[in-house]
């Protein structure tokens, strides 16, 4: 079990529950960023569906009973999916690994084709009718989810896979459908409406194994969506599993804590991280400094992150000097950030920009204070009000030049 879950020793623990049937209906995978605590989750959904081949234990990895192949795929229908989250940099680091594996006809072929198919289902299964039915937002979306899967059917894992050239369109075509996906429909704060379908299906009867609801990020859910789930949560359902994973337990609501158990997943060190990119990626070199996990993704961004920082610096230098050329700096700014899609450039630049204005403001709360503020606007006028990047970074320079200037 969990055999793809590398340097956790929450597994081992995991896997003691399971076996002695001690696991709970509800649980809390909390761990630093890009520790696995999906890859966890989606591995126990796997776990508690298979129906084994009657020669190995329960969950093992090469299992082939029919729950476990489409589970690998991530097309199990045991399983629903809900959160905020970028996949759109592991789509792009998946789709390299896959071509050079299929360029070369290299032994990893198989695992490469089985890490782009489930990097870009974790973007798709987001967008499940389950979780949208009824939306205004399905029929603006639903285009992009049927161009994915069309294409996905080329490469599934049971056929043979198209000639270099076809398939080489194939997975651009993909990549070009899960950006426009993500950049214009991801939500960045889980939805009530998701959690209510979610709660209906979760009370249905399944046709077989456990379902398993997850739910990324459980610390970025409104009040409004807490409590929805904290209300199925006090009567959960017998037949599904609630999986809730995050990066700040202390945020999590303290009532929704008392009714989950908790699983906690460790940094891995820089060597770890590395063997995990050797391992998954299939990439022997590791680009950047720090060779971490969360940096090699960033390699796949149109600009590195010095850029991003070095944009924010001159962001706030601009709003410092007060200079006319501020507001029409702006401009420029978002041309160098490449427009600042995908979006996680415009979250990195915002945390660069924040973190500048803190160390420079650390002695006064009330400046600092105003910015976050500042900054949390600007960020929601992108994400939620559809507000173009260049005008919601106009917005924020009049705010914290302002808010400057108030301070004297």
């Amino acid at each position: 079990m969990f055999d793809n879950l590398l340097y956790q020793p929450v597994s081992a623990l995991l896997h003691d529950d399971i076996m002695q049937n001690r696991l709970p209906g509800a649980l809390l995978l909390s761990g630093p960023v890009a520790s696995g605590k999906l890859t966890c989750a989606l591995e126990l959904s796997r776990i508690l569906s298979c129906t084994g081949d009657g020669v190995h234990e329960r969950g093992y990895w090469l299992c082939t009973c029919s729950a476990c192949r489409k589970s690998k795929e991530l097309a199990f229908p045991n399983v629903l999916l809900a959160g905020s989250r970028d996949c759109i940099l592991e789509i792009k680091a998946a789709k390299k690994a896959f071509l050079e594996a299929a360029m070369q006809n290299a032994s990893v072929l198989a695992a490469t084709r089985y890490l782009f198919v489930r990097a870009v289902r974790k973007l798709t299964m987001r967008f499940s009718q389950i979780l949208w039915e009824g939306d205004p937002q399905l029929p603006k979306f639903a285009p992009c989810l049927q161009a994915i899967d069309e294409e996905l059917e080329r490469i599934a894992v049971e056929k043979p896979l198209p000639e270099n050239e076809k398939l080489v369109k194939t997975c651009a075509e993909i990549e070009k459908q899960a950006e426009k996906l993500e950049s214009g429909f991801m939500y960045d704060s889980l939805p009530i409406s998701q959690i209510r379908r979610a709660s209906a299906w979760a009370h249905l009867k399944s046709a077989g194994g456990k379902k398993v609801f997850i739910i990324e990020n459980a610390e970025s859910m409104n009040e409004a969506a807490r409590n929805a789930l904290l209300k199925t949560l006090e009567e959960p359902p017998e037949d599904t599993v609630f999986v809730l994973t995050t990066t700040r337990r202390g945020a999590v609501m303290p009532t929704i804590l008392s009714r989950v158990r908790t699983y906690t997943l460790t940094e891995r060190t820089l060597a770890e991280q590395q063997e995990v990119l050797e391992r998954v990626f299939h990439t022997t070199c590791v680009p950047g400094e720090s060779g971490t996990i969360t940096r090699y993704l960033q390699t796949f961004l149109p600009v590195t992150p010095e850029v991003i920082h070095a944009q924010a610096v001159a962001f706030l230098e601009t709003v410092k000097s007060a200079g006319g050329s501020g507001m029409t700096a702006i401009s420029g700014m978002v041309k160098a950030c490449a427009g600042f899609e995908p979006r996680v450039i415009f979250r990195l630049f915002l945390q660069s920009l924040m973190t500048q204005f803190t160390m420079e403001n650390a002695s006064q709360a009330e400046g600092a204070a105003t910015a976050v503020q500042a900054l949390r606007d600007c960020y929601n006028n992108v994400q939620l009000y559809n507000q173009t990047p260049q005008a919601a970074l106009e917005r924020l320079w009049r705010d914290l030049f302002m808010a400057l200037r108030q301070r004297g």
